[in-house]
């Protein structure tokens, strides 16, 4: 069982590193408003996790995967945040343009941790994948559902210490990303990504 164990922690540690919406929403948050904020969104994203990891071993997560009216409300309403996220980052790339030299940072609105919960929370694929994944990587020493629950807490942890390693790294080097030059092409670049994961989660299927 300890072998099974190490082996999925391994395997959810490296899906953990994949970049994605989660990676971009926090970049965003700790590049504009620091490391407080950066680690508020990642609190929220781990609770988002933690909600699903609830929904999958209910069974409800299940459901939502097999019901295509059911995915599909989740999957635009989230797509339409991240898009939400973009083009907000893209106008405040146009308003630092517009400003005079070596502007004051104005944080982006919205509280970091409900903007890290809600951007995990309505990303469907973390349903499919605690569904469809998760079960084959549960220890069979255990029962089915303990062997979820733990594996849930080992991924939520897991990406709480990577995402907030990465936060603590981007705090060393905002000197460099507070120049307004910098800023603004941070901005552009954050725009665009988002706004890309959200049209590639709008038109994923499950």
């Amino acid at each position: 069982m300890l072998i099974q164990f190490l082996a999925a922690a391994g395997i959810l540690a490296v899906l953990t590193m994949v970049p994605g919406p989660d990676m971009a929403v926090v970049t965003k948050r700790a590049v504009a408003s620091g490391w407080q904020d950066g680690l508020r969104t990642v609190g929220g994203i781990t609770a988002g996790l933690l909600i699903w990891g609830v929904f999958s071993v209910a069974g409800l997560a299940a459901v939502l995967a097999a019901s295509v009216t059911a995915y599909t409300a989740v999957k635009l309403t989230g797509a339409a945040y991240l898009v939400f996220l973009g083009v907000q980052s893209l106008l405040q790339s146009r308003r630092n343009r517009s400003q005079a030299p070596a502007p004051a940072l104005s944080p982006p609105r919205g509280n970091p941790w409900r903007t890290g919960l809600v951007s995990n929370v309505f990303n469907p694929k973390i349903a499919v994948f605690y569904t469809g994944l998760l079960p084959t990587l549960a220890p069979t020493g255990l029962p089915a559902h303990s062997g979820m629950a733990l594996l849930v807490l080992v991924h939520a942890m897991l990406t709480a210490i990577w995402l907030g390693g990465y936060v603590l790294l981007l705090s060393k080097a905002r000197a460099f990303f507070e120049k307004p030059a910098v800023r603004q092409g941070m901005d552009r670049v954050t725009g665009a990504v988002l706004i890309g994961f959200g049209l590639k989660v709008a038109t994923t299927q499950p």
